[in-house]
């Protein structure tokens, strides 16, 4: 029994896969934070494909 506890608390496979998680979780919030705001990307690339659009409209018309 004393083995098995000293095998588990030196197991560091679940320190990986948590590690993993919040790089993960961190990437995210980054993405999130690059694309979200009045200044974003995300409203950058709202206002090219408004653009594009109302162009492609406009040729279509004609």
């Amino acid at each position: 029994m004393r083995s098995l506890i000293t095998h588990f608390l030196h197991d560091e496979e679940g320190a990986t896969a948590i590690e993993y998680g919040i790089i993960a979780g961190l990437i995210s919030i980054a993405i999130v934070g690059v694309l979200s705001g009045t200044g974003g990307l995300g409203t950058k690339l709202s206002d090219v494909f408004s653009y594009i659009k109302d162009k492609l409209a406009a040729i279509v018309m004609t």
